[in-house]
């Protein structure tokens, strides 16, 4: 058993904490979720996602919508999508059914068009494909830390503009566009993100970073690539192969993630619930700032 697994049950033993891959990622074995887990295990829960960045827990048949959202308001106060309908009867469920086009086919952080963006999310697979399909996370910590020297001191004075110009699920909306343009959001975040709990430099970046603060845009789209190719390479990453009944929590602070489209005409149902962040702050302490809302 690895230190980073020990410590973790050494709060709540009865947890089984397995490491999936070497920089990210932990499988939870034995334990039922559900909005009555006591203080412990939830306290636990928490450590461990901040460790691993992302947790997976197989076989959670039992939860439905009203259940998945009472587990969330353990981890935190969950919040609606803030341009996406709820899914009907419940209070902050984004649904995303791969039959209405949702399929999140690029590395994103969950919405950072917006400052206080989600701190972590919640996913429950309610149909899964038999071949395909699968998500994959990247640590964008131990990404920073890959960083040589020089890079860091770079990455650490940018600010990028972040919007959801694109938006896999905004589209659905309105596939023409019109009803998307009013509903854009833009934020400016530093690229460098200090996590408000275990104090890791993170890189701030996905496919909602659209370019720079004070860079041209062949320019922007030159350091980006650099950067976001630290995020992807494969060392940083673990990849999940859903079952039907799955959950994964994601820290949203310290990832990003990627929902593979090579499932053909399979069809793909998750449910998401996400819980309110902080404004992020960078290496400088500033603060990421809104120049546009809705």
């Amino acid at each position: 058993m690895s230190k980073a697994t020990s410590s973790v049950q050494s709060v709540v033993p009865v947890l089984d904490v397995n490491p999936v891959s070497g920089r990210i990622g932990a499988e939870i074995r034995g334990i039922r979720l559900s909005g009555e887990l006591d203080a412990a295990t939830v306290e636990t829960i928490q450590q461990a996602l901040v460790q691993h960045k992302v947790l997976f827990f197989r076989e959670q048949n039992h939860l439905d919508d009203q259940s998945q959202e009472a587990f969330a308001h353990l981890l935190g106060e969950p919040i609606a999508h803030p341009a996406m309908p709820v899914r009907d009867g419940t209070h902050f469920l984004l649904e995303l059914d791969s039959a209405r086009g949702q399929r999140a086919n690029s590395w994103h952080t969950d919405m950072t068009f917006v400052d206080a963006y989600p701190k972590a999310s919640i996913l429950r697979s309610v149909l899964a494909p038999a071949s395909g399909g699968d998500t994959v996370w990247a640590n964008t910590a131990s990404a920073y830390n890959d960083l040589t020297d020089e890079l860091r001191e770079l990455a650490d004075k940018l600010w990028a503009i972040h919007n959801n110009e694109y938006d896999y699920s905004l589209q659905q909306l309105d596939p023409s566009g019109k009803r998307v343009t009013s509903m854009v959001c833009e934020t400016e975040h530093p690229v460098v993100r200090v996590h408000p709990v275990s104090g890791e430099k993170t890189l701030l970046l996905g496919h909602y970073a659209k370019r720079l603060r004070g860079h041209s845009q062949i320019d922007s789209a030159h350091l980006f690539s650099l950067l976001q190719s630290h995020v992807t390479r494969l060392e940083n990453t673990v990849r999940w192969r859903w079952h039907t009944g799955d959950v994964a929590i994601w820290d949203n602070r310290a990832t990003q993630h990627y929902a593979l489209d090579d499932y053909g005409t399979q069809e793909r149902i998750v449910r998401r619930v996400s819980l309110k962040g902080d404004v992020p702050v960078g290496v400088q302490g500033q603060r990421s700032q809104v120049t546009k809302s809705l």
